[in-house]
């Protein structure tokens, strides 16, 4: 499992100038690139914290597939929130250091290397394409990874990547459509990694109130609502009733606004978790035990969940306002956290030269392989959201000089 090199546009390091110029604008720079939410940590997660800060877990070497309290909350939030039960399909799980190491490490714990070849899509997160250059594999991007014709035939395809609500474009991927991308993978011996970190995300047929699950079931945490989920992977309509071939990937960076706890998991195909984890054991690639009690809090907290979901859904309605207002061509995603829009200019950095003069700084779209689009992110706090859609009506671009 040695590191190759990689090369990749994803470097914040680029946009450095647009922000001096933003900062130099009354108000200061409203910073709309990165996804970093913003938000409070869910009470319930800081004092399961704070409890486990002298536990076993704690001054003691902490379980690499986790305690059996968070082992317990994974299950009750696939089956609350997926509608799935792990158990039945023969799904294992281990946590993972975060969302971002799992994805970058994957190719290299599935073995894979030279002349191997991982699809992934061409508009996409970027650690797809770095973690498969790491394991010294070849990358295929493809346009839509639902059209199983465009990989299926490929010779020495061992690895599909979904992300479903997608980051950048926020489009949702059908259960009709997974289930073929599985059927079309496990016919060719592949394994479908389902990035679905934004899954709780899902703005379709919302209408402004509160959503329905999955499954149809009330979210029974907080028995008061239920919460939107779009397809998993591992619903047994999309995966026939096995975990065989799948894993997906998991994040309470969003639904808890726990990024700097670095709290996600694997799920999927009993052996290759299994194997995943012994690996992950022997690397130290473990949460710490205080964190892995502050993770089973946030699965359990639905009621915290509901409400940041409806934080987002009102960001993301005003940004789409305000950018159409600006004279973009915005809607709501089907999912996810950003709006994305193709440029005025046709070209990501030309626009993104001019919002800086007003004191607005989105995400390039070249770092997401499509440098004729802008990536708005929703997660910045309601007063930025309420002074970037101020400076959006009042200053049509054909105003900015």
């Amino acid at each position: 499992m040695g590191f190759h090199t990689y090369s990749s546009p994803y470097d914040w390091s680029r946009i450095a100038g647009f922000k001096a110029t933003a900062k130099a604008v009354p108000g200061g720079m409203i910073d709309l690139s990165v996804g970093s939410p913003v938000d409070p940590v869910p009470e319930s997660v800081r004092e399961a914290l704070a409890g486990a800060s002298d536990a076993a877990n704690a001054h003691g070497y902490p379980v690499t597939v986790g305690t059996a309290e968070l082992k317990a909350a994974i299950d009750s939030w696939f089956r609350t929130m997926r509608g799935l039960d792990l158990k039945a399909i023969n799904a294992a799980v281990v946590p993972t250091v975060g969302s971002k190491e799992a994805v970058a490490l994957m190719a290299s714990l599935l073995h894979l290397g030279e002349g191997d070849v991982v699809v992934q899509p061409k508009v996409s997160y970027p650690t797809y394409e770095i973690g498969t250059q790491l394991a010294g594999a070849t990358v295929l991007k493809v346009d839509d990874v639902t059209d199983v014709e465009s990989w299926g035939h490929v010779p020495r395809v061992k690895a599909i990547w979904v992300n479903s609500p997608c980051n950048p474009t926020g489009e949702v991927i059908s259960a009709d459509w997974l289930a073929d991308i599985v059927a079309a993978a496990r016919r060719i011996g592949a394994v479908v990694l389902s990035d679905e970190c934004y899954a709780l995300m899902d703005w379709r047929g919302s209408r402004g109130g509160a959503p329905v699950s999955e499954s149809n079931e009330p979210a029974a945490a907080s028995g008061a609502f239920s919460l939107s989920a779009t397809p998993c992977a591992l619903n047994p309509h999309v995966c026939e009733g096995s975990a065989d071939g799948i894993l997906v990937l998991y994040s309470l960076s969003k639904q808890s606004n726990m990024a700097g706890y670095r709290t996600a998991l694997i799920a999927g195909d009993y052996r290759l978790v299994s194997e995943m984890a012994e690996y992950r054991k022997q690397i130290g690639e473990i949460i710490p035990g205080p964190v892995q009690a502050a993770m089973a809090a946030g699965l359990r907290d639905a009621a915290s969940v509901h409400a940041q979901w409806a934080r987002y859904r009102g960001r993301l309605a005003a940004l789409v306002d305000a950018l159409n207002a600006y004279g973009y061509q915005a809607s709501m995603p089907s999912g996810a956290l950003y709006v994305w829009v193709r440029a005025k200019s046709g070209d990501c950095w030309t626009d993104m030269a001019e919002l800086a003069k007003i004191g607005i700084i989105p995400s390039p779209g070249e770092f997401y392989n499509d440098a004729t689009h802008l990536r708005f992110s929703a997660t910045a706090t309601d007063e930025a959201i309420r002074a970037a859609c101020q400076r959006l009506a009042e200053r049509p671009a054909s105003e900015v000089r």
